[in-house]
């Protein structure tokens, strides 16, 4: 069973502990990995290693707090500074992340010409579409509640489900559909306080967002479950009302945190060991960048990193 994401948000579906980016792109690890790989080589994956004349990155172009085509993301900020350390341009192919997002950005290739581009700033680690990099960064899904409005005693995941029922019961959840959010509710009980959205909309105006800069503040829903990185980023942006943001730990049969990698094209292992080593020298630099975005920051145990 596969898994999915989509803007950034990873989606779980069942009898699978894992998912990501929406935020994931499908967390496959097992037997049909080399398969694959070799399929995406018949398919045109494969490519001379060539100088490269840019820094060509893959993007969404309205998918923030990743990438926007203004450049406003903290993905394009981190191609920025990739660019910057290789001495190239950056430029970026923007594509709406729905479904096959890397066949049309990161495989794009028409007779006669070249890929329009060589980087997919996030994918999950293991995603099996693409060559993945080492990871930069592991995140979580969070809890995002007004504060001030009968949730402030709501501190980890398992004091919303011990909430007393006469406040239980009036809570209106918001959360994507098929990610881990929908697992951890029906778990917990709470699945008649659940309010899903879609996790793919045919709207190109749509991002994930907007379940807490619009419908959270706006008092629509009482709380949303969302992928870390959007949670972190548009609690910041909301004024109106001061948000919360609690960062919820995997728990047996279902799995909230991820580590992030980028994606590069097989048969590319240079160009992949160019972009690790960007990683490696880097990291704090691009740690300084997540947390300029609010982005929660974990380690493999789910804790929160300072």
């Amino acid at each position: 069973m596969t898994n999915a994401t989509v803007d950034g948000v990873p989606s779980q579906r069942p009898e699978t502990p894992v998912s990501t980016r929406a935020v994931i792109r499908i967390l496959v690890r097992g037997a049909n990995y080399l398969a694959l790989g070799l399929a995406a080589l018949a398919s045109g994956g494969a490519n001379s290693e060539e100088p490269r004349t840019a820094f060509r990155a893959c993007i969404d172009p309205n998918n923030l707090p990743f990438a926007n085509s203004k450049g406003e993301g903290f993905e394009n900020r981190i191609a920025e500074l990739f660019g910057r350390k290789l001495g190239l341009p950056v430029t970026y192919y923007a594509f709406p992340q729905r479904m096959n997002f890397v066949r049309n950005t990161l495989r794009y290739k028409l007779p006669g010409e070249d890929f329009r581009c060589d980087i997919v700033m996030s994918v999950p680690a293991g995603y099996d579409q693409v060559s993945a990099t080492t990871p930069y960064y592991r995140s979580t899904y969070a809890l995002v509640y007004p504060k001030g409005k009968g949730l402030d005693q709501v501190r980890v995941g398992a004091d919303l489900a011990a909430l007393p029922p006469a406040i239980r019961n009036r809570v209106k959840i918001g959360m994507y559909d098929k990610s881990p959010a929908s697992a951890w509710l029906v778990a917990h009980g709470l699945e008649a306080q659940a309010r899903p959205y879609p996790m793919m909309s045919p709207d190109p105006e749509q991002y994930p967002g907007e379940i807490i800069e619009k419908d959270l503040a706006e008092g629509k829903i009482d709380a949303a479950i969302v992928w870390g990185p959007i949670a972190g980023y548009y609690a910041k942006r909301v004024h109106n009302v001061e948000l919360v943001v609690i960062p919820l730990k995997s728990e047996p049969g279902v799995k909230f945190d991820y580590e992030i990698a980028m994606g590069v094209r097989f048969g590319e292992p240079e160009w992949k060991a160019s972009v690790q080593n960007l990683i490696a020298e880097n990291q704090g630099a691009i740690t300084a960048i997540l947390r300029e975005y609010n982005v929660p920051l974990v380690n493999e145990r789910g804790e929160t990193v300072d």
